[in-house]
């Protein structure tokens, strides 16, 4: 596991961004680049950074096919807080990726159980996700694996707990009520069969949640820790989600990493 620290949101957001560009741009061109992807407020600045590098050509989304990782039951796809129209709104619209190479499961399908079948099949026909990005919920959930979800498990439908209804409120009037109680997420183990993953963490209210991650045992009620057993796992985080880290953890990992992020400073 790769713990990149940075001083703040802005250079988590821009590192994040610029190895997500590089990544694409060293895949072979004649074979789709598949990715996974978040939503919530973490990964906008990171979106925004992507759609600044799309636009002056350092990076271009043509070859690139994404699997979102997780969509509200009940709110159709129009619906200004589904997670469709936040990824159009926050990225798609504003980069050069074809429509037809953007997969977003669908909350309204008439059988929910087939649409996650369909969505699992649909990753492994695309050849499997090269590199999946996300978010962690001051749980410790990744995608919406609440504490307590398997290990092992693949996209289904899930049950909301409080806590995250509390979190996502903001997006529906500031009323955890009027959040659905559901979702179609991926799994723990959709997540972790990616060749990579690269999760973004910020803010102090993340920061127990980051030392589950880094310094604990794993297991299902924190299961962002399920990365330490990943061959390929990023978690790029800034100071204020380190709070609850080891001293010696913190300085062991930005003593490994001050040369290549030495090298990506003199870049920008």
């Amino acid at each position: 596991m790769r713990v990149i620290i940075q001083r703040d949101y802005e250079l988590v957001s821009k590192w994040a961004a610029h190895y997500v560009a590089q990544r694409i741009a060293g895949h072979p061109a004649n074979v789709p680049f598949v990715m996974g992807l978040p939503t919530g407020s973490t990964p906008l600045g990171m979106y925004q950074e992507l759609i600044r590098l799309n636009s002056e050509g350092a990076v271009s989304f043509r070859n690139v096919v994404t699997f979102n990782m997780d969509e509200y039951v009940g709110i159709p796809a129009d619906d200004a807080r589904s997670y469709h129209r936040f990824m159009w709104d926050n990225l798609f619209s504003h980069i050069d990726i074809k429509k037809e190479n953007v997969h977003i499961l669908d909350g309204m399908a008439h059988d929910l159980e087939g649409e996650c079948a369909r969505y699992e099949a649909s990753i492994r026909a695309a050849g499997g996700i090269d590199l999946f990005v996300g978010g962690v919920g001051s749980d410790g959930h990744i995608a919406f694996n609440e504490p307590g979800s398997s290990l092992s498990s693949r996209t289904r439908i899930k049950t909301l707990t409080r806590d995250t209804k509390k979190a996502n409120a903001r997006f529906f009037d500031g009323d955890p009520d009027k959040v659905p109680s559901h979702a179609l997420t991926v799994g723990v183990a959709t997540i972790t069969d990616a060749r990579e993953v690269l999760i973004l963490v910020s803010g102090i209210e993340k920061a127990r949640a980051l030392a589950h991650a880094v310094e604990m045992g794993v297991n299902h009620i924190w299961t962002v820790s399920c990365l330490q057993l990943h061959p390929k796992a990023i978690l790029v985080c800034d100071e204020d989600s380190t709070e609850e880290l080891r001293v010696g953890t913190v300085r062991y990992f930005k003593e490994i990493e001050a040369d290549n992020l030495e090298n990506w400073k003199s870049r920008l």
